[in-house]
């Protein structure tokens, strides 16, 4: 497997630090608001990876974090007139929420930053030991503790910037309390009414940066293998946690960076302020659970998202085709070189930095040759549809009952007929055609059409599915 560092800017095979053992650390969710669609990208896209290299027979130590203390928690509480912990413990509950609607399995470990102040704590007191963080001078915040990105030689290249030019754009107020305007804060002395742990340099809490890097090495080692999270992350966070990291640690932090593209929405970077922000639960509103998931992964996890709701449909109608053929042949357990053949270019396609599109098309040509075949060589049908259905399943997807998907419907539809409807209209178009009433049967046939709902009739009955 193959895949692209951002760090190197060059694709690398996955090779671990314990064979057969991968080590993932993946930014998690700030819990001060529900999440968003970018948030189940992340999600989406690392649950994919993880269920893939469990499926390849990988060990996966999977571990994402929750921030549950930043400026932004500390904000919303004073705007809501909650306590900060309050706010944390509210948003992290309807972030599992989020991910169990999602049907995201769970990370291996999930630690949250209140949890690990101690140390924290210690990662900074090695930083300040070493010369690579100081004690801020500024009068009102005497407490607070910053890194000295002058020490860090390698300081900017995972985002490509150089600190001439990113000092260049950057001015020192008077009463700075940084004496480089690029040091960032590692602890932040207390104010009143916030919460604060104690610590060497007084009451305080931790910077946001810090968090990441205390867990991670915590949780994982110092060194691992790869650590993964959004592109808006790349700059300034996860610059910050290189240079944090293996200063205190004196050792290499990740192997591997992996970052996913931006989501839009109507052509457009999806922003509160442009008020087309949509959080998980308004697309879990319209839309089943396993269409977001095929929508986020019919596109390259490095690629821009875009959100239409075209997309959302197309993506909703191509796994329609996929059920149907899952539905329309038994599964078999017969041997098939041509399913071999199948297995073989999905896991060169996935192989090729998780090149999900190219994937999910292989699995469309077998959807289309298990079809063809059904007529006339039912046991090679049967053995690609059951291949189909076990490829499916290591990215994610086709993990319903063929019917399960096709009737489900979406739940906030007020006009969708339930299945006890559809079948009762069903019923009675039987009962229609076998007194030659054909008008009725056509009338019902109709009133079912424009509800959204296909009939197929065959052989053995009719079977229906939403459209």
């Amino acid at each position: 497997m193959q895949l692209h560092d951002s760090l190197s800017g060059r694709r690398q095979p996955l090779e671990t630090l314990e064979p057969g053992h991968v080590r993932l650390y993946v930014c998690g969710v700030t819990v001060y608001d529900y999440c968003h669609l970018g948030h189940a990208r992340v999600m989406i896209v690392f649950d994919m990876f993880v269920r893939y290299l469990r499926a390849r027979g990988w060990r996966v130590t999977y571990v994402r974090n929750v921030t549950d203390i930043d400026d932004k928690i500390i904000n919303r509480a004073a705007e809501t007139g909650e306590t900060p912990e309050a706010i944390a413990e509210r948003f992290a509950e309807a972030m599992r929420e989020d991910e169990a609607a999602l049907g995201l399995e769970p990370p291996s470990r999930e630690p949250t930053a209140t949890a690990h102040v101690e140390q924290i704590i210690a990662m900074i007191e090695r930083l300040v030991d070493n010369g690579a963080a100081y004690v801020g001078q500024a009068a009102e915040a005497p407490g607070d503790v910053y890194y000295d990105v002058s020490t860090f030689e390698r300081y900017g290249a995972l985002s490509g910037r150089r600190t001439a030019d990113l000092r260049a754009g950057a001015r020192i107020a008077v009463d700075e309390s940084k004496t480089d305007p690029l040091d960032f804060v590692l602890w932040k002395a207390a104010k009143p009414q916030e919460p604060s742990w104690d610590s060497p340099w007084g009451p305080g809490r931790p910077g946001w940066h810090i968090e990441c890097s205390a867990m991670s090495t915590h949780c994982l080692g110092n060194s691992f293998d790869i650590h993964g999270g959004g592109l808006d992350l790349q700059f300034p966070h996860h610059e910050n946690e290189i240079a944090q990291s293996e200063a205190a640690t004196g050792e290499p932090y990740a192997t591997t960076w992996m970052h996913n593209g931006f989501v839009t929405v109507d052509d457009e970077k999806m922003s509160k302020s442009l008020g087309n922000f949509l959080t998980i639960r308004d697309v879990l509103d319209r839309y089943d659970a396993e269409t977001v998931r095929y929508f986020v992964l019919s596109t390259h996890y490095r690629s821009p998202l875009a959100y239409t709701a075209d997309a959302m449909d197309a993506a909703t109608s191509a796994l329609s085709r996929l059920y149907t053929a899952l539905r329309d042949v038994p599964a078999t357990d017969d041997v098939s070189e041509m399913a071999d053949g199948f297995e073989a270019r999905f896991t060169q396609a996935m192989a090729d930095d998780l090149n999900t599109p190219a994937a999910i098309s292989v699995l469309f040509e077998m959807a289309r040759e298990s079809n063809r075949l059904k007529s006339d060589r039912g046991g090679e049908a049967g053995a690609i549809a059951a291949r189909l259905a076990t490829l499916g399943r290591q990215i994610g997807l086709l993990t319903q009952p063929p019917e399960r998907f096709l009737q489900g419907g979406q739940p906030t539809d007020p006009d969708a007929l339930d299945a006890s409807m559809v079948e009762d209209m069903l019923r009675q178009r039987r009962e229609a055609r076998a007194a030659k009433d054909f008008a009725r049967a056509d009338a019902i046939r109709d009133e079912l059409t424009a509800k959204g709902i296909a009939l197929e009739d065959g052989p053995n009955g009719t079977l229906w599915r939403r459209v």
